[in-house]
């Protein structure tokens, strides 16, 4: 199980984060609760989660858990709204609070202190740490987005990218080739003027939650596990190029 441990934010009141210390162990099928010996991990990644579910949704804890297999620690924590059970999220100032104060707390978490720290999230979990970043990069060494709102869903005149550019950080942008927020398509332009250059990582019939047709060539577990792959590989790829 997940050592959880409560987080101060500013504003008053504390929120939750659940951390999955890294497993010495193979990759194993998404959320299947496989175990391993812990092992020390070199990066710890931070995912929130969007809009729509807290951490203990069935994608923040599969994600989670699978980063955890695949040797990262990986911790996730919920907004306050969430904490406390309101479905309307908190306005953009609170929530990048709580993301630095989760931060603070993580980076000085016994053992978690030495660890590159790699930050991000589902849809709006990795947009306000994006948001975060581009203001500073509070120690993190990279940005991974699962599914970035690109725009909201009907409105791609309503771009929310000009602050991408301001964080200068590796990025890996994991999205649907049917997300409803903005498409690879969409992305590509935006990322390729982009320094560092970030990755885009397709995945092809996904939508802003990597769901895909049942008759595609690869199972909803395949899909999810090719994702794990890809960010725990870029993950240490980004440790060791530091």
């Amino acid at each position: 199980m997940p050592e959880a441990i409560k987080v101060e934010v500013p504003y008053g009141g504390t929120v939750t984060s659940l951390i999955y210390p890294a497993l010495r162990s193979e990759p194993h099928t998404v959320g299947s609760g496989q175990r391993g010996a812990r092992s020390g991990s070199q990066v710890t990644i931070i995912l929130g989660h969007g809009a729509g579910a807290n951490q203990t949704s069935r994608f923040m804890v599969e994600f989670a858990e699978g980063l955890a297999a695949r040797g990262c620690n990986a911790a996730t924590f919920n907004f306050p709204y969430t904490e406390h059970g309101r479905k309307i999220p908190d306005p953009a100032q609170k929530l990048e609070a709580c993301w630095r104060a989760v931060i603070e707390a993580i980076a000085s978490h016994a053992g978690l202190a030495n660890a590159k720290l790699i930050i991000g999230g589902k849809s709006m979990g990795g947009r306000i740490a994006s948001q975060m970043a581009a203001a500073g990069s509070q120690g993190a060494r990279g940005l991974v987005f699962l599914g970035y709102p690109l725009h909201p869903p009907g409105r791609p005149e309503k771009l929310r990218a000009e602050h991408l550019s301001r964080i200068g950080l590796p990025m890996l942008f994991v999205q649907g080739s049917r997300d409803t927020f903005g498409t690879p398509d969409e992305l590509r332009p935006i990322i390729e003027s982009l320094r560092p250059q970030p990755l885009l990582h397709v995945i092809d019939g996904g939508d802003h939650s990597f769901k895909v047709p049942k008759k595609g060539p690869l199972s909803q577990t395949q899909v999810y596990e090719s994702v794990l792959d890809e960010v725990a590989r870029w993950s240490a790829e980004i440790v060791a190029g530091i």
